[in-house]
């Protein structure tokens, strides 16, 4: 296992034990898993993301610590959360960070997940001229996403 996934199952697990909350300090995070304090940083800022359903809280200083918390809504305030969080465009691979937390949050099962997948891959939008992909891609995940049932 890699110690990114290390990391992530460690904050997973606190978030779990603390109803959706997680405080951490950098430094002794790291110094318990055995990592570097930019592997936490690089977990946090790659896994615990808006489009994931997280908040991260920074504050510096002597008492700095980094609070994460877990979104909680219902179906259709995270659905808007979800579209609100895609923007005017969107790449092939955060897109499919949109489905793997639509998924994750059992909005989606499998079936969509896979047809939303190929819905946004690049080579979908391959005679598309580069220019135009990611907005176009946005926009028919966002109508997507808003038509399931």
């Amino acid at each position: 296992m890699r110690i990114s996934d290390i990391v992530a199952r460690y904050i997973i697990d606190m978030l779990e034990e603390n109803n959706g909350d997680a405080e951490i300090r950098r430094n002794e995070l790291a110094e318990t898993l055995g990592c570097v304090p930019s592997q936490i940083n690089y977990v946090i800022t790659s896994r615990f993301t808006p489009e994931h359903g997280y908040i991260v809280e920074s504050r510096r200083g002597g008492g700095g610590y980094i609070k994460i918390t877990r979104v909680s809504m219902d179906k259709r305030s995270a659905v808007m959360h979800i579209i609100n969080n895609i923007g005017d465009s969107i790449d092939n691979k955060t897109a499919n960070n949109v489905i793997s937390e639509l998924v994750n949050r059992q909005l989606i099962g499998q079936a969509e997940a896979k047809l939303l997948s190929v819905a946004v891959s690049d080579r979908t939008y391959q005679s598309v001229p580069p220019v135009y992909r990611d907005s176009l891609r946005a926009c028919i995940l966002k109508n997507m996403i808003l038509n399931l049932e």
